[in-house]
């Protein structure tokens, strides 16, 4: 009896061992075909592990891990509403916010009494950039639009999600100082160019600005960008490790292959401002195209003498736009000392940039873009109020290709092949897919902004204005940011550094 209740257990484990082996080939089967989720695709079977302790942690968090709102640089909260954005699955909750609204620099929306109806609202209308300086003006008809990130520092399936993406939303891309190619191409997007120091993708074989590069590239994009910083590196030129530093890229950008890309700190022609003014009117005369400045504000000294100067020169000398990026901006690799501390974040840069400009006379003629954080809708409308016509980020547009802070983009291991040229991690990342998050994230922002501006009594969300938005600064007492930052008068004297 006992013998036969051994064979019958035997024959029980072994059906249930080829159960189980089954079930794991069906499950790597599964994995490695799936469109949808790059981590499963990289990391078959092993990777469902992520989903089962992400789902867990909604019940297990309190009590063992981080709450939704304590991680850095972005939090559990503001990376799950991206997602859900991106795969078009809404924003609403329930029971009630986890955002804090006692701490200190949380944003309050001054709700209207009465509402804008729906058949009262009007569309976000498009602005023009250069415009009556410029001999192709862009049209820009997208309030969020993606931030400077180079072929290099992403992949070749991340830029032709973005490029596609943008396409569908109607947003721009902005290549970053990798230079343009051929993927950024590919989805028949806007695109602004941008100069970096190093001028890749626009230079010569001495790596000085190439005239007829510079033309070839204005057949193709609809702006040049000049990027004297940015929020990650503020003092200090682009890296991309050697690691990441393939033939193509090399390539494209004008440097040998398998040697780290390092940009000087700054333009070795642009060494005050009276030579970037001459540099924005040169290229904007050569190539027809608007022409701005990305950069990261340390006071109010370089605004103000960019306005002085061109108060002096003439208006055919402004930049077309600027890109004001915070100091907490950082989707580029940089030394930890100047990502941390160098810059001012862009809740006090912008009002800086803003008042500035209008103190100068000089708010009508140049476009202003903010970055830097501004991944949600709220920060985005934040940054409207202030004065910003229009709004960049980086970062959103990595989590709405799947990016999952992994922290490891310049170690070319990116797990969710965003930030790597490995081929096989790259493979997690598929186009068809990826493309349609992208142009749900941006037109889900789009959409959030414009009903945030409705709740405040505005038919479209270019009419928001500092009133409309309280900053919390104690425990329990917000002040109006028209109090906190005051907008001056039209043509009034600049305030000092």
């Amino acid at each position: 009896m006992s013998g036969m209740l051994g064979v019958v257990s035997y024959g029980l484990g072994t059906v249930v061992g080829f159960i189980v082996i089954g079930v794991l080939v069906f499950w790597f089967i599964q994995d490695v075909t799936q469109k949808k989720h790059a981590v499963l695709r990289n990391y078959p079977v092993i990777g469902r592990l992520r989903y089962f302790f992400e789902k867990q942690g909604e019940y297990f968090r309190q009590y063992f891990f981080m709450n939704d709102r304590e991680e850095l640089p972005f939090n559990r909260s503001a990376r799950s509403w991206v997602y859900r954005l991106a795969k078009a699955e809404g924003g609403i909750i329930g029971f009630g916010s986890t955002n804090n609204t006692n701490e200190p620099g949380s944003i309050l929306f001054v709700n209207a009494p009465y509402p804008v109806l729906e058949e009262d609202r009007l569309a976000t209308p498009s602005l023009t950039i250069g415009e009556g300086y410029a001999r192709q003006p862009f049209e820009a008809k997208s309030i969020v639009n993606i931030s400077g990130m180079s072929f290099g520092a992403i992949s070749a399936p991340a830029v032709r999600s973005l490029s596609h993406g943008a396409a569908i939303a109607g947003c721009w891309v902005d290549t970053g100082e990798g230079g343009l190619s051929p993927y950024h191409l590919e989805g028949g997007c806007d695109i602004i160019m941008q100069v970096g120091t190093a001028k890749y993708g626009i230079r010569d074989r001495d790596g000085n600005l190439s005239p007829e590069r510079a033309k070839e590239l204005a057949q193709q994009v609809k702006a040049f960008e000049i990027k004297l910083s940015q929020g990650a590196q503020p003092g200090m030129g682009g890296v991309l490790q050697a690691a990441k530093v393939t033939e193509e890229i090399a390539r494209i950008r004008g440097i040998p292959p398998y040697q780290d890309s390092i940009s000087p700190n700054r333009h070795r022609d642009i060494a005050n401002v009276n030579e970037l003014l001459d540099m924005i009117a040169y290229l904007r005369d050569l190539t027809g195209r608007p022409v701005g400045v990305k950069t990261a504000i340390g006071g109010r000294q370089f605004i103000n003498e960019l306005c002085e100067a061109v108060n002096r020169r003439g208006l055919e000398y402004a930049p077309d736009f600027l890109a004001v990026d915070g100091g907490e901006g950082g989707s580029g690799a940089a030394p930890q000392a100047l990502m941390d501390h160098m810059a001012l974040p862009i809740a006090e840069a912008l009002p800086r940039v803003v008042d500035a400009l209008i103190e100068s006379g000089l708010r009508a003629r140049i476009r202003v873009i903010a970055a830097g954080k501004l991944i949600t809708s709220a920060r985005a409308a934040w940054a409207l109020c202030v004065g910003a016509d229009f709004i960049n980020t980086a970062r959103g547009f990595m989590f709405s290709l799947g990016c999952i802070q992994a922290l490891r983009c310049h170690q070319n291991s990116c797990p969710t092949g965003v930030a790597t040229h490995d081929k096989r991690l790259q493979r997690g990342l598929v186009v068809a897919e990826k493309r349609l998050r992208v142009a749900q994230y941006a037109t889900g922002m789009n959409r959030e902004i414009d009903m945030i501006a409705h709740s405040c009594g505005c038919r479209q969300a270019r009419e928001l204005r500092r009133e409309h938005v309280r900053i919390v600064q104690s425990a329990g007492q917000s002040v109006a940011l028209n109090i906190l930052y005051p907008c001056p008068e039209a043509g009034s004297k600049g305030r000092a550094a």
